[in-house]
């Protein structure tokens, strides 16, 4: 049912900012030994169309389990699937897309492995039809796989070929009308065999797709540098840059707009999120260390009239850096960025700091306003990185956030620790 959340009401704490945090919804229980129920790049690991809201999780025997609920209700109906995911390694999370027939698609359990895709057996149904190929090429070597929605009713199907160090950015889309996957790009984004990128996507109200990126190397994450940007206004087909340079694809190292120059060694992280406003005009979150920083800090970076800007989002104190291989344990999550129906910034994270509770930075001007920080939770929640109902936040502004206490240990290790209760906290702005 409900856990009690001690620090709400936030429109009154937070005086003109009408931001009433108002309730966690009990799904089930899950896998917490590694953060992989809780990983950033799960897009999406809550989402909804119309009244029905779908969630996603392994439960405590790492099986690969379904939720659904109507919008308002104080439950979910679950069910176990037969999958299993290899949850020792947190990248083999499991991602969810609804579409425009209310058909689920679930694609799991990938860390430069085989693709393991599936649909729901019926529209809004839980069950779950027998493994099948999308196009049935370039699909042995599968990480990062991403559902995003678009208004027709079709999907877009994001993932990595190739490992760390050496992978390209793969683009499928489904054709809700025929039913049937299509190759968009083969390669959008090449790393040469030389280095990959780590993207983050959107889709805004107009329903063009935003891709942001950082470079990195080789396999270590302090080879990481710079963030890049391309836009695409016909469902994925041509690209161009923010000024409207149009892209001669693939994307590579050489032909890239560069939104913010970051040199490598600068605690630059990967895979955070990307939003729009209105206008269309891209919102990135990310963190890094600047020259003179004491530690990392949570950034903004935003395309202003002709020139892109970076603002630093919340003050923080407690230092480390970024090394090495494999899922890393750190004192901050990954940031998650949301922009409301009047521009303002919604800004979630969890950062030691403040106990490592789910926390968010609002600001209603990010060109100059003042960040304000509260934390939505009265518990850690440990490992855990921020993902939402990317569907709901779009067409209603209501912020659902996935929440779980998980653990994680540093470089790829299991820390061993009970099964977590999984959760939607419900923060919904008026």
């Amino acid at each position: 049912m409900y856990r009690s959340l001690s620090l709400f009401i936030l429109g009154i704490l937070w005086g003109a900012i009408p931001l009433p945090a108002q309730r966690l919804v009990k799904a089930g229980m899950g896998y917490s030994s590694t953060s992989v129920n809780t990983a950033i790049f799960r897009t999406n690991s809550v989402t909804s169309k119309g009244k029905t809201q779908f969630i996603a999780y392994y439960d405590e025997e790492g099986y690969l389990t379904l939720g659904k609920r109507k919008l308002g209700d104080e439950t979910f109906e679950t069910l176990r699937s037969p999958y299993k995911g290899k949850c020792e390694d947190a990248h083999n999370i499991i991602s969810i897309g609804i579409d425009g027939k209310g058909v689920l698609h679930v694609a799991f359990n990938h860390h430069n492995a085989s693709l393991q895709y599936c649909k729901s057996t019926e529209a809004y149904s839980l069950r779950l039809d027998t493994l099948q190929p999308m196009i049935g090429r370039d699909e042995r070597k599968v990480t990062y796989p991403e559902f995003y929605t678009l208004r027709n009713g079709d999907l877009l199907f994001a993932y990595r070929l190739g490992k760390s160090g050496q992978g390209n950015l793969i683009l499928n889309r489904y054709d809700v009308r025929k039913g049937r996957w299509n190759r968009l790009q083969d390669t959008l984004i090449d790393g040469e065999g030389k280095r990959n990128a780590y993207w983050q996507i959107c889709v805004d109200r107009k329903d063009a797709i935003h891709v942001s990126w950082v470079w990195r190397e080789t396999s270590s994450v302090e080879t990481n540098h710079d963030l890049c940007y391309a836009c695409s206004k016909d469902g994925g087909v041509t690209w161009q840059k923010s000024t409207g340079e149009p892209y001669r694809l693939p994307i590579t190292l050489h032909n890239a707009e560069y939104a913010f120059k970051i040199p490598q060694k600068s605690e630059l992280i990967n895979q955070t999120s990307m939003s729009a406003d209105k206008e269309g005009n891209p919102f990135i979150a990310a963190y890094w260390r600047t020259p003179g920083d004491s530690c990392p800090r949570y950034r903004l970076i935003f395309k202003d009239k002709d020139e892109w800007r970076m603002v630093t989002v919340a003050d923080r104190q407690t230092d480390f850096t970024l090394s090495g291989r494999g899922t890393k344990m750190i004192p901050i999550s990954r940031p998650r960025v949301a922009v409301g129906r009047q521009g303002g910034i919604y800004y979630v994270y969890r950062d030691i700091d403040r106990g490592s509770r789910v926390s968010l930075a609002y600001t209603s001007n990010p060109t100059g306003g003042t960040w304000l920080v509260k934390d939505l939770t009265d518990f850690s929640v440990d490992a855990w990185e921020p993902s939402y109902d990317t569907n709901l936040w779009s067409k209603r502004k209501r912020l659902h956030l996935f929440v779980q206490r998980t653990s994680q240990g540093d470089g790829e290790k299991v820390k061993q620790s009970a099964a977590q209760p999984v959760y939607v906290l419900e923060v919904e702005p008026n």
